[in-house]
């Protein structure tokens, strides 16, 4: 039942908001999203952030199987996979900041 109201209620949200579509775009909205063409340092931003997630997921999944292969072991397994991924976190963060602050 939750699932049906839910399609439901998307399809009217879809439906309601194709006028919108139809409308003419001003012209100076049309010039700056000609201008916004992202630069290669948001796009290298974004890869590092995709890294950044592939890493952490492999840190995630790695401690996980060396907490069931040595239970006793968790609690430092868990530290050094916490202070992995702080760091992961961090390079990322710089990245992701970078390419507001130099262009």
């Amino acid at each position: 039942m939750f699932r049906l109201f839910t399609i439901v209620a998307v399809f009217a949200l879809c439906l309601s908001a194709t006028p919108v579509f139809g409308q003419e775009v001003p012209e100076a909205v049309q010039v700056a999203e000609a201008a916004s063409f992202p630069s290669v340092s948001v796009i290298g931003a974004g890869l590092a952030i995709l890294g950044a997630g592939l890493g952490i997921g492999r840190i995630g999944g790695s401690a996980c199987e060396a907490i069931a292969r040595q239970p006793e072991m968790a609690g430092q397994i868990q530290t050094a996979m916490i202070i992995a991924a702080a760091l992961i976190e961090g390079a990322t963060f710089f990245a992701l900041i970078l390419p507001f602050v130099v262009g």
